[in-house]
């Protein structure tokens, strides 16, 4: 506690603010609990980027950890394009102090030099990604926590490909950041180097949603349709009911109660559209409606929950893995017919996500590319792979990429490509269940879970730290009595076959994942979030349907087994 104290009253200095050291000290006078984990570490670069919560102190989001972070970049930035005139795009969503922490950012890039182009008003992430790569920028920012609790907020760096921060970049910035000193922060805007973009930026950006969102779907087969709309008091409010109508869909129903963007939240318990409960005010618009497909989009507009009917006429969810393969399947069945493969295409996913992925790469025999979590590592195989054809890809928390005109999840055009899907299975009499199901029938049947466990705090990330060790050291030797096969793990790069007795090099980054092969064919993944107070399993199983009658019972089947296997992970 003595080293805590140490670095709170260094926030007493008059390097901050008067009302940044008032609300020190009461912390210190009033609060210790608090001050401890305000202080007790630095807040880290994660999957998703810098992410946490709003207050003083070095382990929250603050004018000074994102004006430390923005130095940082722009030293970088300096250093590493001494002859060029750097460029760097900021967005931000609807979350508390979004805007004010975005000016002051654009203050910081401006005070070193660096040309800023920051967008007036919120906007979705998908459209800082298109804008770094339509402007020409070096860098850019957004400032949004995703789907996180009110009290957050958080930090996204993207690169010059669009696409977020990937090694060397990452280090190298993280590395320039945790070399300075509060002190050396330059807050002093030069106003002449902020440009404001907006309606331009967004005309393109909705030009090419609808241009490589669109497939030649009929005039009446979009009349047809009716969609219901949440932006779940997020930014899509702002851009998706237009691209639909650009696209030519009228009878789209948004819910107008969560239409307005909100930093709390009000209508929700959480803004995630992978919850059942964020699209219940849609479900029940669509029943009033009779709408054929709900969509709802996290507050920053990257991801996207869906949920169509089934044969009995009732509202089904779709979890994320499910809209990936049928939006992976679309994608692959048009180029197909449309372009026809020239051995050069890919798609991509997640060593998290379904394998179901890979059984689609196979049957259209394209490759199929797979990273860490992050749509950062899909825009880097782009990146590192210009000779290939990237078609599309995803990943099981609910995000997809269509195409690279942009470099990171993008739920603005998957929305309208969902609504694409969904027109064309009408107009031939089917569902978006039936078109499932017979991929199921055509590839296996695959059944997946997701278990998230909370662990807040100093203590919660000590307990996340000794259940990824004792995973390592001491791995279970079965999981329900089903042998264990394969053990990859990707903290040390090496992949254990316990039938063959080999073990061989992964080449993918290091992170902090196990990956356990079961002899039956199911897959148990555990990491720690990145951006949350969580510890994460990924519980995939499968079996093959020979007859869609058989669909029921073996879905059963594979539920009985992987709740069986929750029981393993204190679920």
């Amino acid at each position: 506690m003595e080293d805590i104290l140490v670095k709170a009253k260094h926030w007493l200095s008059d390097v901050f603010d008067n009302n940044t050291q008032q609300n020190v000290q009461h912390l210190i006078e009033n609060d210790l609990n608090e001050l401890q984990d305000s202080f007790y570490k630095n807040l880290a670069f994660g999957t998703g980027g810098m992410r946490g919560v709003m207050g003083v102190g070095t382990n929250r989001i603050n004018k000074y950890t994102l004006g430390k972070n923005t130095q940082g970049i722009s030293n970088y930035l300096n250093n590493t394009f001494p002859n060029e005139q750097p460029k760097v795009a900021i967005a931000y969503d609807c979350r508390h102090n979004s805007k004010e922490l975005a000016q002051i950012v654009a203050n910081v890039f401006s005070a070193n030099g660096i040309q800023v182009f920051l967008f007036s008003d919120l906007r979705p992430t998908p459209e800082l990604s298109f804008a770094v790569k339509e402007l020409n920028c070096h860098c850019g920012i957004v400032l949004t926590a995703s789907h996180n609790p009110p009290e957050y907020n958080g930090y996204k760096v993207y690169w010059k490909d669009g696409g977020q921060l990937v090694p060397p970049q990452d280090s190298e910035i993280i590395n320039n950041i945790n070399s300075l000193e509060y002190h050396q922060i330059n807050f002093e805007a030069n106003t002449k180097l902020i440009e404001f973009i907006d309606q331009e930026i967004d005309q393109k950006f909705m030009e090419a949603s609808v241009k490589n969102g669109s497939f030649q779907t009929s005039a009446k087969a979009k009349e047809n349709l009716k969609i219901v709309f949440t932006s779940l008091h997020g930014t899509s409010i702002t851009l998706v009911p237009q691209v639909l109508k650009k696209a030519g869909y009228k009878n789209v129903f948004v819910v107008e109660e969560q239409a307005e963007p909100n930093g709390d939240f009000p209508t929700v318990k959480s803004p995630n559209p992978e919850e059942p409960e964020a699209l219940k005010m849609a479900l029940d618009l669509a029943e009033e409606k009779n709408a054929d497909i709900v969509i709802g989009t996290d507050p920053d507009c990257d991801r996207l929950g869906i949920a169509v009917r089934n044969a009995n006429g009732q509202m089904t969810l779709l979890n994320g893995n499910q809209t990936m393969i049928l939006m992976t399947d679309f994608l692959l069945k048009n180029h197909q017919k449309n372009q026809g493969f020239k051995g050069n295409e890919f798609i991509a996913s997640t060593i998290v996500s379904t394998p179901m992925m890979q059984r689609l790469a196979d049957h259209y025999q394209v490759e199929c590319k797979l990273g860490l979590t992050g749509f950062k590592w899909i825009a880097k195989m782009i990146k590192d792979f210009p000779e290939q054809h990237f078609i599309g890809g995803g990943e099981e928390s609910f995000g997809f990429m269509v195409g690279d005109f942009v470099r990171d999840k993008d739920a603005v055009t998957s929305t309208l490509l969902a609504c694409e899907i969904a027109a064309q299975a009408k107009e031939n009499n089917k569902t978006l269940i039936e078109e499932l199901h017979q991929l199921y029938k055509q590839h296996g049947f695959y059944q997946e879970k997701l278990i998230s466990l909370v662990k807040k705090g100093i203590t919660g990330a000590e307990e996340i730290n000794k259940m990824m060790l004792n995973l390592r050291e001491n791995p279970p030797k079965n999981f329900n009595g089903v042998k264990i096969e394969k053990i990859e793990d990707y903290q040390t790069s090496i992949a254990v076959d316990y039938k063959t007795k080999q073990k061989n090099s992964i080449e993918i980054p290091q992170s902090n994942v196990l990956i356990f092969y079961l002899e039956d064919g199911t897959k148990i993944a555990a990491r720690p979030s990145g951006t949350e107070p969580k510890i994460k399993f990924y519980i995939s199983a499968n079996a093959a349907v020979k007859d869609l009658s058989q669909l029921a019972e073996v879905r059963k089947e594979l539920n009985q087994k992987i709740e069986a296997l929750s029981t393993s992970f204190n679920a």
